[in-house]
């Protein structure tokens, strides 16, 4: 069996990988990444998971199985962590009673051969129309920084979400079931 390397050193990524009983190494990739203005989301994340991706490729043995993901926030724009508590709060505002989505990108490359596959997974949010308060008592948790979009579904963010359409985890930052097909489909890989 390959050996799998996660290259991102995501709490939340890790943890789906772990929840699903995968053996894997994590190896992260120091990249720059770079988010062009007017570039489509679903390009961003593509884009930025197959960089991650082969960045890390480059750095293990051959037939390693390299799994790489971005995910980002969207609301007329790429929300991405906020700098500070005003720009939580800018953010939170923006989304309160909207829909917004969630893509994460996935890569999967076969180290020192050409074989990769690159997808994308897209989640609609609905977020509640909770008060300003609520915003600011959720900034006070300090769960909203390093956070895309200022908030975490799996944590505290959740009572600010209504309901959502697509794949949770693809929230969260890893959509596993997405990822599985993608290795059983191109290389003959299965969790279970």
């Amino acid at each position: 069996m390959n050996k799998i390397i996660l290259a991102s050193g995501s709490p939340r990524r890790k943890e789906i990988l772990e929840t699903v009983g995968a053996e894997f190494e994590i190896i992260t990739s120091d990249i720059e990444e770079v988010v062009r203005e007017n570039e489509r989301p679903e390009t961003v994340v593509r884009a930025l998971a197959f960089e991650k991706g082969f960045d890390v490729s480059k750095q293990v043995e051959e037939g390693c199985i390299v799994i790489a993901a971005d995910t980002i926030v969207y609301k007329d724009t790429i929300l991405g962590k906020p700098k500070d508590g005003q720009d939580a709060f800018d953010m939170l505002a923006s989304l309160r009673g909207q829909v917004h989505k969630v893509y994460t990108g996935i890569c999967v490359i076969e180290a020192g051969s050409h074989k990769k596959i690159v997808d994308v997974v897209e989640t609609r949010v609905f977020m509640k129309n909770y008060s300003d308060e609520t915003i600011k008592n959720y900034i006070k948790s300090g769960e909203v920084f390093g956070k895309a979009g200022a908030y975490a579904i799996q944590g505290l963010g959740s009572l600010l979400v209504d309901h959502i359409d697509g794949d949770y985890l693809n929230v969260v930052g890893l959509p596993i079931s997405r990822l599985e097909s993608l290795l059983e489909q191109h290389f003959n890989f299965k969790f279970l």
